[in-house]
């Protein structure tokens, strides 16, 4: 039973096709906690984690074994801390309204937390499976990935509870079983409501302006990226890709995270032939590079507007622990062995760039999320609330092979869309390049004529709308959605010490 809720609940994340076993994939996980000691609970939820873990992070493996194993053990403790929580013979003593709210808040939390302990790690939120399942998703502008993650784990709870409970009831008290089981009933359509309503609202959106975007995806091997020889090559792929969006008469180019091969202040042949695609075409070009300030190194992404000569830089906030740079490596030394790798500096300062069409007085306004900062609802957030009207993700997911990582990276980008309703542009080195919508419907991937859309060359061209509409809900509050549930926890624990106490 603890493999078979571990597996049913790793599927969503193969690539979002079959979201719908993350409805019932903790009933297995459920029903064996039933009456089990805390010692026992903790580890069957605990197993149960590290075989989704196993299932969903393997291609961690492409990089680093002994990371891979670490890190599952590690992420595997927030399941062992669910199941001990939610098993424990007093919490069986709520009201089925209340353990029906419970059960989800403490899964949520834990995400929370997860998203920020040790630097973060957001990854294959609970919310994330359900990225193609778009009315359940649209809440996500009022409760962000959380509230999709609440609402999943509901479900779960309630199928669980009503199959427990129906079997020990008498019939008078499933009347009362039922009129419990109204309000998680309640919300799931009042969610799934809100979400037609969504998906189907045309008043209110008024577009300021239309933009003709072009991303190119160069497909360049993980083992050339930084070859020497390979230098020439690459800008020269590069290049002759973008001369070919040219053609579509873009209103920007993007290239995708690390695209120069070349450190950004070191060789200036690089950049000088980059500058004068752009100039030369009097098209915006928008690149990854590597760029130095002395002995200090930045994952950057540079913007060149070839119609104004105008240049701004940002570098990236949010740093890939033991990927881009490794903690406390003064300390444990030994931590070279395992992930031989210099260290980037992160950046300070969330970065705004416009972009002015010749037609328009007004410059539309985007921000970039660099590699897996699109995993990080807070980022995106922020940057939206500076004034970013779209955003763009630059990514290089070549190292984890032809696995589901990509699309679980993707995932993470349809939701900081919706929950800013914005649009989000992705460009990646060999894939997912995409269009999403602020409702997050993928307009637009980027396929071979076989329909493969990893690890291949090409370019997508795609119409991205700047719209009017006043900033989300989530943009203006942020996670005010986990204060509510934290609160809805701690009432959960008084009202059981009263219940507790009555009972003596």
């Amino acid at each position: 039973m603890v493999p078979l809720s571990a597996y049913l609940l790793s599927l969503p994340f193969t690539n979002g096709i079959l979201w719908v076993f993350a409805w019932f994939a903790f009933v297995p996980l459920f029903f064996v906690l039933k009456d089990k000691s805390a010692g026992k609970a903790f580890f069957f939820s605990y197993l149960t984690g590290i075989i989704f873990w196993f299932c969903t992070v393997y291609w961690l493996n492409n990089v680093t074994l002994v990371g891979l194993i670490l890190l599952v053990l590690y992420l595997g403790l927030y399941f062992g801390i669910f199941g001990l929580v939610i098993s424990r013979p007093h919490f069986r003593l709520l009201p089925a309204a209340y353990y029906l709210l419970f059960v989800p808040s403490i899964w949520v939390v834990l995400e929370y937390i997860r998203s920020f302990l040790l630097t973060g790690f957001p990854w294959a939120l609970l919310g994330y499976s359900q990225y193609k399942n778009l009315p359940a998703i649209q809440i996500s502008d009022v409760t962000g990935v959380w509230g999709v993650s609440f609402l999943v784990m509901m479900f779960n709870a309630l199928i669980y509870k009503c199959r427990v409970e129906s079997v020990k009831c008498k019939v008078k008290d499933k009347r009362l079983l039922c009129r419990a089981y109204l309000l998680p009933c309640f919300l799931l359509v009042i969610s799934f409501g809100y979400g037609f309503y969504k998906l189907n609202l045309t008043n209110g959106f008024r577009p300021l302006s239309e933009l003709k975007i072009s991303v190119i995806q160069a497909n360049i091997p993980q083992e050339l990226k930084w070859d020497p020889k390979a230098k020439h090559y690459i800008m020269d792929k590069f290049t002759r890709l973008t001369e070919a969006a040219l053609k579509d008469g873009p209103d920007l180019v993007i290239w995708p995270e690390a695209a120069s091969p070349c450190y950004l202040g070191e060789e200036g042949w690089c950049l000088n032939k980059i500058s004068d695609l752009s100039y030369r075409n009097h098209t915006p070009l928008l690149f990854g590079t590597v760029s130095t300030q002395g002995s200090i190194y930045y994952n950057s992404a540079l913007f060149l507007d070839g119609a104004s000569g105008r240049h701004k830089l940002y570098h990236k906030i949010h740093l890939v622990p033991f990927g881009e740079y490794v903690p406390l490596r003064e300390i444990f030394t030994f931590l070279d062995t395992v992930v031989p790798i210099g260290d980037f500096s992160p950046g300070k300062e969330y970065v705004v760039f416009d972009i002015l069409k010749p037609t328009e007085k007004t410059p539309d306004k985007f921000s970039v999320l660099i590699c897996f900062e699109d995993v990080f609802p807070g980022l995106a957030r922020n940057f939206v609330k500076k004034g970013a009207q779209f955003l763009v993700n630059i990514t290089n997911d070549a190292w984890f092979g032809r696995t589901s990582s990509p699309y679980q990276h993707l995932s993470a980008s349809v939701f900081r869309a919706v929950e800013n309703r914005v649009s989000l542009v992705r460009a990646a080195n060999t894939g997912i390049s995409a269009f999403i919508s602020p409702q997050g419907r993928i307009t637009g991937i980027l396929s071979d004529d076989k329909g493969r859309n990893i690890f291949v060359e090409g370019l997508l061209t795609g119409q991205l709308v700047v719209s009017s509409r006043g900033k989300a809900f989530y943009t203006r509050f942020g996670d005010i959605f986990i204060f509510l549930l934290s609160i809805l926890i701690i009432c959960s624990i008084f009202r059981l010490f009263y219940i507790v106490k009555n009972k003596r």
